[in-house]
């Protein structure tokens, strides 16, 4: 019934339960009869709950979500080992090349890292603690900040020797992310060019194919700090200007919501929070 009322069909909830049709009908009627009143109205559009139904519905997920979180309690968690959820790019471009200073500190802490887009509720799975890029606004988790999202220019060493003022950079051709939440006119409104445009280049669906691009003196690129930060310190990119905007995003850690925090999670809570201080100092 739960499947049903959600997906609104017989046949997709025969689908994910890898079941008949047949069956999902009979597990319905049953329950009808078994309640005294249609959960309900068979319409030519699909399965429709009525107000009896999704009342009912409402209870039922309530229910899953605690029986999921209960057996992902039981089969939680070896102590020693903290799962975390990052996106790719995350991993790839800042953490990875600080993960030895974490083992250094946390010797008795072995570290799986979860790369993947996906947000994970912690409450109902095996990962520990994610960090993610939005507005900290997400269901049935707890986010807490961690970092406020500035966006910044990048480009060679080469190409900023030509660049006197932010308008310069309108010559030069921008590589795009296309997956990004922010677009150039938040820091052209930043730098005084509001109204104008950047040339674009090329466009990319990946962050980190756009910053490799941007290193090998395709263009400029609109970075931000967990992105760039290593390509900084090793002077493949500089940012020529210095002036920073604010996109209204954040990095944020994402945690089980409602439950006591594990000492794993608060160390590397900590841990990554000084790593983030000196990693932004690079930005002063």
């Amino acid at each position: 019934m739960e499947a049903v009322g959600r997906l609104g069909s017989l046949q997709a909830a025969a689908d994910e339960l890898g079941v008949t049709i047949g069956a999902v009908s009979q597990q319905v009627i049953k329950a009808e009869a078994q309640l005294g009143r249609p959960l309900f109205e068979r319409t030519p559009k699909g399965m429709m709950m009525t107000e009896a139904g999704a009342a009912v519905l409402a209870r039922l997920e309530e229910g899953f979500k605690a029986l999921s979180a209960a057996v992902a309690v039981a089969q939680h968690k070896d102590e020693n080992i903290l799962t975390i959820s990052v996106a790719p790019v995350f991993a790839a471009r800042w953490l990875v090349y600080r993960l030895d200073r974490f083992a250094n500190r946390h010797p008795d802490i072995r570290l799986r890292i979860d790369a993947t887009t996906r947000l994970i509720n912690p409450a109902t799975s095996d990962v520990d603690i994610g960090i993610r890029v939005g507005s900290g606004q997400w269901p049935d988790v707890k986010s807490e900040l961690l970092l406020a999202q500035e966006v910044f220019p990048v480009v060679t060493p080469r190409i900023a020797a030509t660049l006197r003022e932010p308008a310069d950079l309108l010559k030069v051709p921008a590589v795009i992310d296309g997956h990004a939440m922010f677009g150039w006119e938040v820091w052209l409104k930043k730098a005084g060019l509001s109204g104008h445009c950047m040339e674009e280049r090329h466009i990319f669906n990946d962050a980190s194919l756009c910053l490799d691009a941007a290193m090998a003196g395709q263009g400029v690129m609109l970075a931000w700090q967990t992105l760039a930060a290593y390509a900084l310190e090793q002077k493949c990119l500089v940012d020529p200007f210095g002036i920073r905007a604010r996109t209204g995003f954040g990095h944020y850690f994402v945690t089980a919501e409602g439950v006591r925090e594990p000492k794993k999670v608060t160390a590397f809570k900590t841990w990554i929070r000084e790593e983030m201080e000196e990693s932004m100092r690079l930005f002063q």
